[in-house]
C-alpha cells in the first residue's frame, strides 16, 4: 500500500533481495527519486519472517527505476537477481 493508501494496478517485480534491510536500501534510494516502491517478503509484516524481500514497482517507472538502480551489484542487463 502507497503512502496515500492507494495499490496501483499494475506493479512490476523490479528485482528480489536476500534481506529486508537491502530492500530497504532499495526503497530508499527509489523513493528519494520519486518511485513509490512496495516489498514483499522478508520480515516486513509477513507471518514467518526471514526469506527474499521482492521489490515492486508502478510499471509506468521500471525502467526509471532500473536506471537509479544500475550501479547496484545484480543490476548488470536487467536481470534480477532471485
Amino acid at each position: 500500500m502507497w503512502h496515500d493508501g492507494r495499490v496501483p494496478g499494475d506493479l512490476v517485480r523490479l528485482r528480489s533481495v536476500p534481506s529486508t534491510f537491502e530492500g530497504e536500501i532499495i526503497r530508499s534510494r527509489l523513493e528519494a527519486e520519486g518511485i513509490q516502491v512496495l516489498l514483499k517478503g522478508g520480515s516486513s509484516g509477513d507471518p514467518y519472517p526471514g526469506g527474499p524481500v521482492h521489490v515492486f514497482v508502478p510499471a509506468e517507472f521500471e525502467v526509471q527505476a532500473r536506471l537509479v538502480l544500475s550501479d547496484l551489484p545484480g543490476a548488470a542487463d536487467g536481470v534480477d537477481p532471485a
